[in-house]
Formats: C-alpha cells, structure tokens, sequence
C-alpha cells in the first residue's frame, strides 16, 4: 500500500455509520458519494451489525460509487473485503492476528492490499507495525459516546507518542471535529479518522480543503 507518512497531504478518512444518518433509502450511499466527490481519501464500511451477504452488498455497491475516487476498506471482515473486491481491511485488537492478514497478503502477492488496525496503547501501535500493518487509528483523542467502550479520551500527548513510537501513518480517531483536527496533525498524526465530521449536513467540500491546508491541496 503506498502510504508514506511524510508525505504532505493530510489522510481523510470517512467511517461510516448508517445508523446514525437519516432513516430515508439510500442514505449511507449518498454519504459514500458526498465523500468520495469531494477528495475523501479512504472510506471505511464500518457496519458491524450486517450479516455477511448484506454486507459485501454495500461493499460492492461502495466500490461503485467511489469509482477509483477514495479507497474503501472494510471494517474487521476479511473474508467480505476479499469477497467485494475492497482495497483493504480494517482490523480491531480483538480481531484476525495481523501477521496472519500479513501473510497471506504476501502468500498472495497482494501488496496494493492495505491492512490497518485500531489501536489504544503505544504498545499495541508497535505490535501492529512489527506485524505488517500498513497505517493505525489511535484513540479515541478526544471523549466521544461512540468509543466510550474504549474507555476515556486518550488525550494528544498520548497520541504524540504513538505517532513517534511508529513509522507508519498513525491516524487520529475519536471526538475530532475540524475545531481540534489542527491539534491532532501538530501532534504527529499522519490524517484524521471520523464518523460525524463526514456525515454532517454542511459544506463538505470546504471542510476537506481547511483540514489539508494550503499546501496539501491535490
């Protein structure tokens, strides 16, 4: 996967949550589109309570929408990534060893297949770089109900460590919102991970320029 964390443009990436979004049909590929029409780079399928069939549907149905704009990745299913054809997985600390995901990506010669891993300790970060992850979430940074099972924010000198502790991208998830997104790049973080951010009504298109900045502009 050709992420280079000293690379100057600013990683975005969209988790998703149709949950969260407006009851109407159709909603959550909207959303997929809105994002990947405004220069999103990655978007994760993060739809945990799908069965399998249901999901690789969506999946498939992302790859279209997207069409080559943003990369999507699954979040925790290998078997559907594979399946629909995703650019990568997205694996939690209690899912698939990342050697064994490493591995077989290898076995295969799949080397544009990306593998990431949400992380809460530097600990963990370091294990999943030494395990052939390609880039990690680290929080949640900030307090948010939706990682509230992950226990409290970790705070931005925690997430200045890990970002130090690795070499490979280390994106910011948890509670961030354009008004601190700023505080998570200054501490090390290679990109912005986020749910509500990227689902809110709003100017979208503004909001990804101000995360970039001037001088990460495409």
């Amino acid at each position: 996967m050709s992420v280079n964390r000293t690379s100057a443009k600013t990683i975005l990436c969209y988790v998703t949550d149709r949950r969260s979004l407006p009851g109407a049909s159709g909603a959550i590929e909207r959303a997929i589109e809105r994002a990947a029409s405004v220069g999103v780079d990655w978007i994760q399928v993060r739809e945990k309570d799908l069965e399998a069939r249901a999901l690789e549907a969506l999946v498939r149905r992302g790859i279209e929408i997207c069409a080559g704009r943003s990369r999507l990745i699954v979040n925790g299913r290998l078997d559907v990534a594979l399946g629909a054809g995703a650019t990568g997985v997205h694996l939690g600390e209690a899912s698939l060893p990342v050697p064994r995901v490493s591995a077989w990506r290898a076995a295969a010669g799949r080397p544009e297949f990306s593998i990431g891993v949400s992380c809460h300790s530097q600990q963990a970060a370091q294990a999943a770089e030494s395990g052939g992850a390609d880039y990690v979430f680290f929080g949640p940074v900030f307090s948010t109900p939706s990682k509230a099972s992950f226990g409290g924010p970790q705070g931005l000198e925690r997430l200045a460590s890990v970002c130090r502790a690795v070499k490979i991208p280390v994106l910011a998830i948890g509670g961030v919102i354009e008004s601190n997104a700023e505080n998570c790049l200054a501490a090390g973080a290679a990109g912005i991970a986020a749910i509500g951010m990227f689902q809110r009504e709003g100017d979208l298109a503004a909001i990804v320029r101000r995360l970039r900045g001037p001088s990460s502009a495409k």
